[in-house]
């Protein structure tokens, strides 16, 4: 009886410690993760894996830069606004890995922690799974806007395109981004983020010798992002981005 129940008990050890089988299908949808930081607290984030992803092939990659009112503490969580919620309504078919990370201080400043954990979380996500280098995307809307514009003037060479939604940023810096692909969403009667942020910096990156994307929608308050997120072309118009 000992001997069986000691072959019993390293049977389950063997089972317990079994390594993934390189036929076994990945996780898909959205994932929680966590973040280990420098310090050595944790910063839970999300991403989403395409359904028919099997790590045979690279994916293009987008870091998703949510609003204020998601920030730690808030009453929602950032899957919950903008990228996360389009996200589940092409859940079949979404061709994108999508990195949804959390402020902690309410900025996406590329100088903050926020922003340059965004980026850490970004870098992390694309050693775990198989992702295209050359197709690293970033959007985000209303604080993330303004995140979008910031993260992508501080680091111009990494992405191939860039989807702000309803932010600004500095018309003085354009000419460091004239050569993103860039499609800009805001809509006119948005009280929040005037629309004139978004216009000004459309308005540089022409005169830097650039050709950005703009749309702006007619009688539409802050909430552009429903509306942006719930375009299809963008999301083709982002397959066929690609840095050189």
């Amino acid at each position: 009886m000992r001997s069986l129940f000691l072959s019993a008990v390293v049977l389950l050890a063997l089972v317990a410690v079994r390594p993934v089988r390189a036929d076994e299908k990945p996780k898909t949808g959205f994932i929680d993760k966590t973040f280990k930081n420098a310090d050595g607290s944790t910063s839970p984030y999300v991403v989403f894996v395409p359904k028919n992803y099997d790590g045979t092939k690279e994916y293009p990659t987008i870091l998703f830069l949510h609003g204020s009112g998601e920030t730690k503490g808030g009453k929602k969580m950032p899957v919950e606004v903008g990228l996360g919620e389009a996200i589940k309504k092409r859940e079949a078919t979404f061709p994108f890995i999508v990195v949804i990370p959390q402020s902690e201080k309410r900025t996406w400043s590329a100088t903050s922690d926020d922003g340059k954990r965004a980026l850490a979380i970004l870098d992390a996500v694309q050693k775990e799974y198989k992702t295209d280098p050359k197709q690293q995307i970033l959007s985000g809307l209303s604080m993330g806007g303004y995140g979008t514009w910031s993260i992508a003037t501080a680091h111009p060479d990494r992405w191939a395109a860039i989807v702000p939604v309803c932010g600004g940023g500095n018309p003085k810096e354009a000419d460091k981004i004239k050569s993103i692909p860039c499609w800009c969403f805001h809509g006119d009667a948005d009280t929040a983020v005037k629309v004139e942020r978004s216009r000004e910096m459309i308005d540089a990156l022409k005169k830097a010798g650039a050709e950005p994307k703009y749309t702006e929608y007619p009688k539409v308050g802050h909430n552009s992002w429903d509306m942006a997120y719930g375009t299809d072309e963008l999301y083709k118009w982002l397959l066929g981005q690609k840095k050189k």
